[in-house]
C-alpha cells in the first residue's frame, strides 16, 4: 500500500493494535502515521524522509542535515495513573477519564522526539516525564522549546541543548510548530497557549483540585480535537497531491 492509498484516521485509538505493549513502540498503525506525517520537506527544502525498515529503529533519517533516530511519545497526560493525582482522579467518573484517555491516544495527542541517548543527557521523552516543573505536559515542553529558540533559560534547556541539531532543522520556533502541526497550541503572537493557568516554572504543573483538573481536561481535549482536525486537513492535501 502506497502513502497515497493510506489515509490517516484521526479517530483511531492506537491502543487497539498495540497488543499488550506501549502503543508508542508496538502500534504498527501509529508508526505508519508518524512516517506519513513527518516525511516531508524541512524549511530549507531538504526532504526529511523517515525510514521504518528496521525493527530496531522506530523512525530513522539520514541526510546531509544529519542522522536522527526518532521515538513516539503520547504527550498530553490524563494523569489517571499518577499517584500524586490520585485524590483528584478518584473524584472523576470513569466516563470522563475514558473519554480523555481515548482522545489522547489518537494521533493528535502524540508527537515524535529524538529517541537515542546522548552522552550526559536524558532523552526528551524521559526529561519531560521526570522534570518536576514539566509534569509530562506538552504545553510546558513547548514553552521550553520556545525559550530555547529565543536563547532563554528553561527547565529542559540542558536536554534540548543535547539534541539541538534536531531543532535546528526547523530554523525557528515557528518552523518547528508548523512542521509538527502544533499551531493550535500557539497564539497569533507566537506565545504558547497553556492547558492550565501558567504561573511560571516554580509552580507545580499538576492540577491542584477537581475544578483545576476539569479545566485542564477541557483545554486539553479541545486542543487534541483541533490538532486532529488540522492533521486530517493536512493529510487530505497530501493524498490529493499524490493523486494529481
Amino acid at each position: 500500500m502506497t502513502g497515497a492509498d493510506f489515509a490517516i484516521d484521526v479517530g483511531f485509538d492506537v491502543r487497539s493494535d498495540a497488543g499488550a505493549g506501549d502503543p508508542d513502540t508496538t502500534s504498527a498503525t501509529l508508526r505508519r502515521y508518524h512516517q506519513l506525517l513527518w516525511s516531508k520537506p524541512l524549511p530549507d527544502g531538504t526532504p526529511f524522509t523517515l525510514d521504518t525498515s528496521s525493527r530496531r529503529r522506530y523512525l530513522h533519517h539520514a541526510s546531509r542535515r544529519g542522522e536522527f533516530f526518532l521515538a513516539s511519545d503520547t504527550c498530553v497526560p490524563t494523569y489517571r495513573s499518577w499517584t500524586q493525582m490520585a485524590s483528584i482522579i478518584e473524584q472523576c467518573s470513569t466516563r470522563e477519564l475514558d473519554e480523555f484517555q481515548r482522545l489522547n491516544h489518537t494521533i493528535g495527542g502524540i508527537l515524535v522526539f529524538p529517541g537515542e541517548r546522548r552522552p550526559g543527557a536524558q532523552t526528551l521523552n524521559q526529561a519531560r516525564g521526570f522534570a518536576r516543573a514539566i509534569g509530562d505536559r506538552l504545553d510546558l515542553t513547548l514553552e521550553c522549546i520556545r525559550r530555547s529558540y529565543a536563547g532563554e533559560a528553561n527547565p529542559l534547556d540542558r536536554t534540548l541543548a543535547a539534541y539541538w541539531d534536531f531543532f535546528e532543522l526547523f530554523e525557528s520556533f515557528e518552523g518547528y510548530v508548523d512542521f509538527f502541526l502544533l499551531q493550535d497550541l500557539v497564539a497569533d503572537d507566537g506565545s504558547v497557549q497553556f492547558l492550565r493557568n501558567f504561573d511560571g516554572f516554580d509552580a507545580s504543573p499538576l492540577p491542584r483540585d477537581m475544578e483545576d483538573y476539569r479545566e485542564y481536561r477541557a483545554r486539553s481535549m479541545a486542543f487534541l480535537a483541533a490538532r486532529n482536525r488540522r492533521i486530517a486537513a493536512w493529510d487530505a492535501t497530501r493524498i490529493r497531491s499524490a493523486d494529481s
